[in-house]
């Protein structure tokens, strides 16, 4: 039990800690890739891939935000997929059509699927580079411009965004989620430093070669990551700019975040076990990452329930195994402590922070034995847009 307790302790360690920051370290003097297209004038033309479900909310502003960005309308189409939207989407994106010939829409009459709709645009677009982007994610006046440009250098085939998330609001989780994805953000923009490949980009907003695209299968639920693993099995490249700023407004409540969560971990498994040669190669390049970054850090709550039950065994045998275990025992209660807390209006931001690591392991929890015994489909709510209460 010794050994168990030591083992999972270091493995959750290592990948939530030690890579991320040993990558963060190693990567601090190199340099991202450098063969770009300088001018926008020159750079190739562009299709810009949204597949919506209901996003009546957000899908105006979105739109604009493309055609109002420094790179030139005449160089890009815009390509709306509604999946067979129910509230005011349709008439939206048809109005927008009217207004601005290069937007083209494709109205689903029936459920695909995010993967679905993201295969069919593929097929519809007209170009050879592609932005895939969810309909809340805002870009910036430059977002465009800088994804292109990469696509220069032959060997890259994928190109990540630096989401910047807005609406952060102490009552709820926001500002626990932002911090984490900024972490995300800095460590896959050191992993495209050091080695010019990152685990996944992030699904909001990335820009890749149509050539390069395999068809996402229909029971995929994290469909940007089974995308960029291809690419990089293929010999290519996936990089993330942080120049290539976008917007989302990040989720504030946790219950919206755990169902987030859990879609997202069921899909993590189905990826998993699609690419699981790569666990029997962990001396690759490819295989080391996936392990590191990815892999071990899917099974965390795995892992700590293993230390919890190997701290329990030892508890008898020193005065630093009962310690840790009762340290355990309290960050297990406080996620409650603050949840009682939060009802009466008083939001303290570590504990806030305890229950988000607690929530979103749980949340993988259930997702992984969600994998393991539920039908897997394609098919996705998009997490509440716009939230103001928690």
């Amino acid at each position: 039990m010794t050994y168990l307790f030591w083992i999972c302790f270091f493995l959750l360690t290592y990948t939530c800690f030690l890579f991320p920051v040993a990558i963060i370290l190693f990567s601090k003097n190199k340099k991202l890739n450098s063969n770009l297209y300088n001018e926008i004038e020159i750079m190739p033309s562009v299709s810009i891939l949204i597949a919506a479900y209901n996003e009546q909310a957000v899908i105006k502003e979105k739109v604009m935000s493309i055609i109002n960005s420094n790179f030139p309308n005449s160089k890009m189409e815009i390509i709306i997929g509604s999946d067979c939207s129910n509230d005011n989407t349709n008439q939206i994106i048809k109005d927008l059509e009217v207004g601005f010939p290069f937007i083209n829409t494709i109205i689903f009459e029936e459920r695909t699927g995010k993967s679905g709709v993201v295969n069919k645009l593929v097929k519809q677009a007209k170009n050879e580079i592609l932005i895939l982007t969810d309909a809340n994610i805002i870009f910036s006046n430059n977002t465009i411009s800088s994804l292109v440009r990469h696509f220069k250098n032959l060997d890259i085939g994928l190109v990540d965004t630096n989401m910047v998330n807005v609406g952060i609001k102490k009552s709820g989780i926001s500002f626990q989620e932002k911090t984490y994805i900024s972490w995300e953000v800095r460590f896959k923009h050191a992993e495209s430093k050091l080695w010019g490949m990152l685990m996944g980009p992030f699904g909001g907003c990335f820009a890749i070669r149509k050539s390069l695209f395999t068809p996402i299968p229909e029971n995929f639920l994290v469909d940007d990551f089974y995308v960029c693993m291809n690419i990089l099995q293929n010999g290519y490249g996936a990089i993330n700019d942080l120049q290539a700023i976008v917007y989302e407004d990040v989720s504030n409540q946790l219950s919206e975040e755990f169902r987030r969560k859990k879609r997202i971990s069921m899909g993590n498994f189905i990826n998993l076990f699609h690419f699981r040669k790569l666990l029997l190669k962990p001396f690759t390049k490819l295989g080391f990452i996936f392990i590191s970054h990815k892999a071990i850090r899917w099974f965390g709550p795995i892992l700590l329930l293993l230390i919890f039950l190997a701290n329990y065994s030892l508890i008898l045998d020193s005065i630093f195994y009962k310690t840790t275990f009762f340290a355990q025992l309290i960050l297990f209660i406080l996620p409650f402590i603050d949840l009682l807390l939060r009802k009466i209006g008083i939001h303290i931001i570590i504990l806030r922070f305890i229950t988000h690591f607690y929530s979103m392991n749980l949340a993988l929890l259930i997702g992984m034995i969600d994998y393991l015994t539920e039908n897997k489909k394609g098919v996705w709510e998009p997490t509440k847009r716009k939230q103001d209460e928690i």
